[in-house]
């Protein structure tokens, strides 16, 4: 087995056994900062893994807390991490190109949940939180297009999941300029880095399972973002529009 296969495999089975732990054992109560915030994953169905996750990272949170770390440091952890995952992915190495994306999604969950703990949440935060996830989503889908820069149809698709990834944030930030939340939708930010992420890391296994190229299943993934993506950014688009019309 591979080494980067092997340390999947562990990650992943390390996880389900922790589910587990979570569901059946501790019969851990939901987490009340994601029920504050309305975190949703695939429409609810996987709410079941937010609170997961969050009692999973808890022991790290409560870390950074007593180390004194701030949201900040947090931020520019993420964005360092976006910036190394799309440099991996552009130059062909998917799997650790998918763990950087992946740690990039933790660091950006945490900084907001030090922010909160600490009582220092502020517009400021909320500005540079999201303008950041950009920066760290724009860095993922570039390295995208370098890795199939010579496959057109590839390309094609990773500068559609780009674009369309962008369009689902605009949106809602439009429409909060004029007093209307438009969040929601199949294809948010959680879900689009969670695919971005396995399909990095399960690709090369995967693809040479089904007797295909490597980046067969990452076409795939990046085509089922790009349109979800495009999906949730006309759905919140209409329905934005039609309540300032009401």
């Amino acid at each position: 087995m591979r080494p980067a296969l092997a340390a999947l495999a562990v990650v992943l089975g390390s996880a389900l056994a922790s589910m587990a732990v979570y569901a059946f054992v501790r019969r851990a109560p939901r987490d009340r900062d994601a029920e504050g915030k309305g975190s949703r994953f695939l429409l609810g169905v996987g709410d079941f893994l937010v609170h997961w996750f969050m009692w999973t990272i808890g022991p790290a949170e409560r870390g950074l807390l007593r180390a004194g770390a701030s949201p900040d440091q947090l931020n520019l952890a993420g964005l360092l991490l976006g910036l190394l995952g799309g440099g991996l992915v552009g130059t062909g190495r998917l799997e650790p190109g998918g763990w950087a994306i992946a740690l990039s999604g933790v660091a950006d969950v945490l900084d907001g949940r030090l922010a909160r703990a600490r009582g220092l949440a502020s517009p400021y935060g909320k500005f540079i939180d999201s303008t950041l996830d950009r920066w760290v989503e724009t860095f993922a889908f570039l390295g995208f297009v370098a890795y199939y820069r010579h496959q057109p149809a590839g390309a094609f698709v990773a500068a559609a999941g780009l674009a369309a990834s962008l369009l689902v944030s605009y949106a809602q930030a439009r429409g909060e300029t004029v007093g209307v939340s438009g969040s929601g939708g199949l294809m948010q930010r959680a879900e689009r880095l969670v695919l971005t992420a396995l399909g990095c890391l399960l690709d090369p296994t995967l693809s040479a399972a089904l007797g295909r190229p490597e980046g067969t299943v990452l076409f795939w993934v990046l085509a089922a973002i790009a349109l979800g993506a495009f999906g949730t950014a006309v759905h919140r688009t209409v329905w934005i529009a039609r309540r300032l019309r009401a």
